[in-house]
């Protein structure tokens, strides 16, 4: 039982083990690439807080949950501000590749978010 509430301590201890716990909270991250073509509008990804995404899509600010440990995410369900914009398709896309992901991989000024069915976002620190 003793080593049990130790392990149980030392879990506790550890911080936060998502990509929040590892990502600059400052830095935003504009999406260049969507499965390998450029994305036609911008929309921004920021990790401010443990466990939590927010940022800007073409049309939309959003915030949301991500959990799991780094390098694994898993992003949503997304809360969308509701204005209408002529790039409303784009943000849909957009929002649906988030929500779809699941490995996380920082490299220096890019972020790389992928699935196992070969989806990949592609992004740059600003």
């Amino acid at each position: 039982m003793r080593s049990v509430i130790l392990v149980l301590a030392l879990w506790g201890c550890g911080g936060d083990e998502t990509i929040s716990g590892h990502a600059d909270p400052n830095a935003l991250w504009v999406l260049e690439n969507l499965d390998g073509s450029p994305f036609p509008a911008r929309a921004t990804l920021r990790f401010p807080e443990a466990g939590t995404v927010a940022g800007d899509g073409p049309c939309n600010a959003f915030r949301g949950p991500q959990g799991v440990p780094y390098p694994w995410i898993d992003i949503g369900p997304l809360a969308a501000t509701r204005t209408a914009c002529p790039a409303l398709a784009a943000e849909g896309a957009f929002f649906a590749a988030l929500e779809a992901m699941t490995l996380a991989e920082v490299a220096g000024d890019v972020l790389i978010l992928s699935d196992d069915a070969g989806r990949e976002m592609v992004f740059r620190r600003e």
